[in-house]
């Protein structure tokens, strides 16, 4: 071993070389970890960005003009299913 190997060694070389190794707290289990959630939660948020059907602003009023309303889509769509069955011919 020269002395340049002995310069590069960082901590946990010199520990390998005696049987040791560091002890891993609990704190840089859950650091890693809450790291880990918090890039997941910046993809999700960037791949739903990218993939919502609608822009923002069109998304937000629908969304506050159902939860208004306190109804669903169900009213509008029967509305559209009469009307393409008058259309159509065919009567209910």
């Amino acid at each position: 071993m020269k002395l340049q190997d002995i310069r590069n060694m960082d901590k946990n070389d010199f520990l390998g070389i005696l049987g040791l190794e560091t002890k891993h707290t609990f704190a840089n289990q859950l650091l890693g970890t809450l790291g880990t959630f918090g890039v997941g939660l910046l993809v999700g948020a960037g791949v739903a960005l990218i993939l919502a059907p609608k822009a923002g602003t069109e998304l937000r009023h629908d969304l506050r003009k159902k939860l208004h309303c306190g109804c669903k889509d169900d009213a509008s769509n029967g509305r559209e299913e009469a009307g393409s069955k008058e259309t159509s011919g065919h009567l209910a």
